[in-house]
């Protein structure tokens, strides 16, 4: 049976934007979808964010997808990096996603938040060995994460990339279909 897990992002929660439609389309299709509220999502912190995703995702098979939007696709990557090595997933979707860096960080507070995530070590090469596929989804006026975050999706983890148009952080649509579509595709 397919499980598709949605990871929100920071300050989100599992009904934010295209997450209540994806996950309702996803049924319709046969996954088992499942979204997950992770821990303190206005202080997020990896150890925590790793921690709630082992317990939702407690046994990944080549049947698990996971679709994760901003800082959710950095707690997907830390969670298979965390996996021991026998382990490999269908697939992931990352939405709005990065490593390498983020734009319009203003307080104090936030700048923490960004050098928790971006200054913490991840192995990329770890990651993919995990993945047996993985598509990249970015906005052309993303206002915190700019394009060239996409090299890190499709040089480390062979992400094929989607760069929509005018869809800003992704947090403010109802329906994101490049998503549906890039699950279905990976899922086949």
């Amino acid at each position: 049976m397919k499980m598709a897990f949605l990871i929100h992002g920071w300050g989100g929660n599992p009904n934010n934007a295209w997450f209540p439609w994806l996950k309702r389309n996803l049924q319709r299709a046969g996954f088992v979808v499942q979204v997950p509220q992770l821990p303190l999502p206005e202080m997020p912190q990896i150890n925590r964010w790793v921690a709630a995703l082992k317990k939702a995702v407690a046994s990944p098979n080549e049947q698990t997808y996971l679709i994760g939007h901003s800082m959710g696709c950095q707690a997907i990557a830390r969670f298979l990096e965390s996996q021991p090595a026998n382990v490999k997933i269908g697939g992931a979707v990352f939405v709005g996603g990065f490593f390498k860096r983020l734009t319009g960080i203003e307080t104090e507070e936030d700048h923490a938040i960004d050098n928790h995530w971006l200054g913490t070590p991840i192995d990329l090469d770890l990651v993919r060995v995990h993945l047996n596929k993985s598509v990249a989804i970015f906005s052309d006026n993303d206002p915190f994460v700019p394009l060239d975050n996409q090299d890190d999706f499709r040089k480390r983890l062979g992400s094929e990339i989607i760069v929509e148009h005018k869809k800003g952080h992704f947090d403010e649509i109802l329906e994101l279909p490049s998503a549906l579509e890039a699950v279905l595709k990976i899922s086949k």
